[in-house]
């Protein structure tokens, strides 16, 4: 089985010059894979902002939303992990395009090899503000409130805050530590109760990593599509790392 995992793409972010040409890379990539993958496990923060409201769909990445369709209507499994910028996926992806959305993490078992896969966010300790808004963002009730309101003033609220926050409260060297920290400290914690589990995939830290714990199970961290474009491909009997971009060296594996 051929399987291709990546993260955090944030299409239609503010951070690109331009959000088509951003578009059309990953559906080259995607393009590029159709023939071989029997699988794309998409973990997290693929789209910056993504709401649905009952009737109505946000507009754009009909390029991307097409290439997903079509990989899919040629039997390629694909599997969209919720992160914490595209939180708002309820049931477009499924009955549409034909995708799998797992909130949380799952454990996929490929070719005898079990993968524990999430985006991240939620694992931890989480700082209390985080926190709050994960719990505010998630809650049923504010999701209903919010899609009372029209997109004309949610849709530009939403993107000013996504370039707010990266402004604001980019991560920091330490935020990135405690960040890894978190990973690391759940994937030991996990893999001491299941050893079975070989393989353990996350995005959300925009890190791209390698690490072996102590106990021998692997730990990757994807990376992301804004300056890498990076991904991990299982071909049957081992997991590698690859990236787009060639100007930057590929992480070499550490360990615990």
């Amino acid at each position: 089985m051929i399987a291709y995992f990546l993260s955090d793409i944030h299409l239609g972010a503010p951070y690109f010059k331009d959000s088509k040409e951003a578009e059309k890379k990953i559906v080259a990539f995607l393009d590029s894979i159709k023939d071989e993958a029997d699988a794309v496990f998409l973990l997290g923060d693929i789209l910056d902002y993504w709401y649905e409201y009952r009737y109505v769909v946000p507009r754009g990445f009909v390029r991307f939303f097409g290439k997903l369709a079509e990989l899919a209507d040629s039997g390629v499994r694909i599997v969209w992990y919720i992160g914490n910028h595209d939180i708002w996926i309820f049931d477009y992806l499924p009955s549409e395009l034909g995708i799998e959305v797992i909130d949380g993490f799952s454990i996929e078992e490929i070719d005898g090899h079990k993968f524990l896969l999430t985006h991240g966010d939620g694992i931890g300790k989480l700082r209390w503000s985080f926190k709050l808004l994960r719990k505010l963002f998630r809650s049923p009730v504010c999701q209903k409130l919010f899609s009372g309101i029209h997109p004309r003033w949610t849709v530009p609220f939403a993107y000013n805050w996504s370039r707010h926050s990266r402004k604001m409260e980019g991560p920091s060297e330490q935020d990135a530590k405690r960040m890894m920290q978190n990973v690391l400290t759940f994937s030991e914690e996990y893999h001491s109760l299941h050893p079975d589990v070989e393989y353990y995939i996350f995005g959300h830290l925009h890190l791209f990593e390698r690490i072996k714990l102590s106990e021998g199970a692997n730990v990757v961290i994807l990376g992301e599509w804004i300056t890498r474009c990076s991904y991990a491909r299982w071909d049957g009997e081992k997991l590698s790392l690859h990236q787009l971009n060639e100007s930057l060296p590929l992480p070499g594996e550490r360990k615990l």
